[in-house]
C-alpha cells in the first residue's frame, strides 16, 4: 500500500487502466515535490517558459487567457486528481495561466519526470494520454455550449459535467457535489455576465432542476437537467477500456 494508492489522480486513472504496483510505485515518485499555493495568485502565467505540470491533489483551480483590455475567458477549471500544465511541459510554454480558486495543494512534476516515467511504464503514459484526452474533449464541450447553446443549457451542461468529473474522483454524484466557484468563475467560463448567470441560476432553481447555492450544488431532478442540456457524458469517457 502506497500513500498515493486513494489519491485522486489513482482513482482517475483507474477507470482506465488497472494498476500494478510498480505503476503506483511511479504514481508515487510524481507526487514526491508537494507543494501548497494561496488562492488568487497564479501558479502559472501565460507565457510563462521552463515551468514544472502540477498535479492537484486538493483544491480547485481555474486555467484562462487574459486578454489585452483586461478581461479574461476561462477555459476551463481543474479539481483534484487533474494535471495542470502537461500541454505546456511538452510544448515548453504556457499559452494560459492557472489560479487556484481557493488554497490548493498539488505536486510539482519536472518534465524529466514525466518523461522517465512514461519510459518505464507505457501503460501508465497511455493512461495519463487517456486523461488528457479527456481534457481535450472538455474543451472542445465548451467551445459547442458557448457558441452553439443557450444560456440555461449551457449552464445545466456545465453542472452536470462537473457532477461527473467529481463522481469519478469519489468528491460528488448525481445528487451533488461541494463547489467553490462564484457567480463571476461562471461568467467568465460560459461567456456570460454575473447579472444573467444569477438570472440562469435562478430560473434553474425555481423550475426545480437544481440549486446552488452556499457551495453547495444540489441536483433535484436529475433527468430533467440533462433533457435541458442534451447532455451525453460519452465524450468524458467515464468508464474507459480498463486495461489488465
Amino acid at each position: 500500500m502506497t500513500s498515493v494508492e486513494h489519491s485522486p489522480l489513482t482513482r482517475k486513472l483507474s477507470a482506465f487502466v488497472a494498476l500494478s504496483d510498480v505503476e503506483l510505485a511511479v504514481l508515487e515518485r510524481l507526487h514526491q515535490r508537494r507543494r501548497s499555493f494561496v488562492a488568487g495568485r497564479d501558479m502559472v502565467h501565460q507565457g510563462q517558459t521552463a515551468q514544472a505540470a502540477y498535479i492537484l491533489s486538493a483544491g480547485w483551480v481555474c486555467s484562462y487567457k487574459l486578454q489585452a483590455d483586461g478581461t479574461r475567458q476561462i477555459v476551463d477549471f481543474q479539481v483534484p486528481g487533474d494535471f495542470l500544465g502537461l500541454r505546456s511541459v511538452l510544448l515548453r510554454t504556457s499559452d494560459h495561466s492557472f489560479e487556484p480558486i481557493v488554497d490548493i495543494e498539488a505536486a510539482e512534476v519536472l518534465s524529466s519526470d514525466l518523461l522517465e516515467a512514461f519510459a518505464q511504464t507505457p501503460r501508465l503514459a497511455t493512461a495519463i494520454l487517456w486523461a488528457a484526452s479527456r481534457d481535450e474533449a472538455m474543451v472542445v464541450e465548451h467551445l459547442v455550449g458557448i457558441g452553439r447553446r443557450d444560456a440555461d443549457a449551457r449552464m445545466a451542461h456545465f453542472l452536470l459535467e462537473l457532477a461527473s468529473r467529481l463522481a469519478l474522483v469519489g468528491m460528488g454524484s448525481r445528487e451533488g457535489y461541494d463547489c467553490p466557484l462564484t457567480q463571476y468563475h461562471l461568467a467568465d467560463a460560459l461567456g456570460l455576465s454575473a447579472v444573467h448567470v444569477n438570472r440562469v441560476l435562478r430560473q434553474l432553481r425555481e423550475s426545480g432542476s437544481v440549486t446552488f447555492r452556499d457551495g453547495h450544488v444540489t441536483i433535484h431532478d436529475h433527468d430533467r437537467l440533462v433533457d435541458l442540456a442534451e447532455f451525453d457524458p460519452a465524450y468524458l469517457d467515464q468508464i474507459g477500456p480498463l486495461l489488465k
